[in-house]
C-alpha cells in the first residue's frame, strides 16, 4: 500500500487530508512538526505533503533536510500552503517540489494532484532501462536506478533534476525549449512557471561540479548539454 506523510501544524487540515486520502486507498500518517517528521522512517513513504508556514521548522527547511536523507532524495514532495507569491512558488520548486497547492484548497484538487504525482513517479520507476547507462566522461546516469554519479559519487539529484538531465544528455547539443522541458518533465503541473526551469538548472549546475559548464542556456531558445565548453 502506498504510504503518504502529511506534515501540518493545523490539526483540522491533517484530519481532512488523512480522511480523504485514506478513502482513496492510501495509508496516511500525520504529524504537526518537522522535528516529528524527521524522527520517522521517512524512506518508507511514497509521497510527502508539507505545509510551509509551521511553528519552528518550516516546510521548506524540512524538505531541504529530507532531500539529503538516504532513500528520500527522489521521493515526491507536494507543498500545501497559504504562501502564494511567485518567489514562494519558485522556492518550493527550487527545493525539488513536484507540486505546489495553495490554501484554501478544494479536496478534489488535492486528490487529483496526489494521484498525478504518484502516477508520474511510478511510471518513471517502471520505465525500462535502455540497456546502457548514459555517460559523459565521469558523469554517469544510471537509467535503471534513476541516479547520477560523478566519478562514482552520487550527485544527489532530485527526481525532476534527473529527468531533465536525462533528456539533455540523451541528445547532446540538441536545444530543448523551456516549454518542451515543462511539457516532458512537468506534464500535469499547470502552476509550474517557465522561470522555475531556470531555477532548477541553476541548482543542478551546483551539483554537477566540473560538468556544470556543459549544461548551457541558449538565449531565447532554451537549454542543452554540450560536449565542449569554453574555458
Amino acid at each position: 500500500m502506498i504510504k503518504i506523510l502529511v506534515v501540518d501544524d493545523e490539526a483540522d487540515i491533517c484530519e481532512i487530508l488523512k480522511f480523504n486520502l485514506e478513502n482513496c486507498g492510501y495509508a496516511v500518517d500525520t504529524v504537526a512538526s518537522g522535528d516529528e517528521a524527521l524522527a520517522l522512517p521517512l524512506e518508507s513513504y511514497s509521497l510527502f505533503i508539507f505545509d510551509v508556514m509551521m511553528d519552528g521548522m518550516s516546510g521548506f527547511s524540512l524538505a531541504a533536510k529530507v532531500r539529503r536523507l538516504d532513500g528520500c532524495s527522489s521521493t515526491p514532495v507536494i507543498f500545501i500552503t497559504a504562501k502564494t507569491g511567485e518567489n514562494d512558488v519558485l522556492t518550493g520548486f527550487n527545493l525539488g517540489a513536484d507540486d505546489y497547492i495553495c490554501k484554501p484548497f478544494r479536496i478534489s484538487e488535492v486528490l487529483a494532484r496526489v494521484k498525478a504525482v504518484l502516477r508520474r513517479n511510478a511510471a518513471a520507476e517502471k520505465a525500462p532501462a535502455s540497456g546502457n547507462d548514459l555517460s559523459f566522461g565521469e558523469l554517469v546516469l544510471n537509467v535503471e536506478a534513476k541516479r547520477a554519479y560523478i566519478a562514482g559519487v552520487d550527485a544527489a539529484l532530485t527526481k525532476k533534476e534527473f529527468e531533465v538531465l536525462l533528456m539533455l544528455l540523451g541528445k547532446p547539443g540538441r536545444v530543448f525549449s523551456r516549454e518542451e522541458i515543462l511539457a516532458r518533465v512537468w506534464p500535469d503541473d499547470v502552476n509550474v512557471l517557465e522561470r522555475s526551469i531556470d531555477v532548477n538548472m541553476a541548482r543542478m549546475r551546483k551539483k554537477l561540479g566540473v560538468y556544470a559548464n556543459n549544461l548551457v542556456s541558449r538565449s531565447g531558445y532554451g537549454y542543452c548539454f554540450v560536449s565542449e565548453t569554453k574555458e
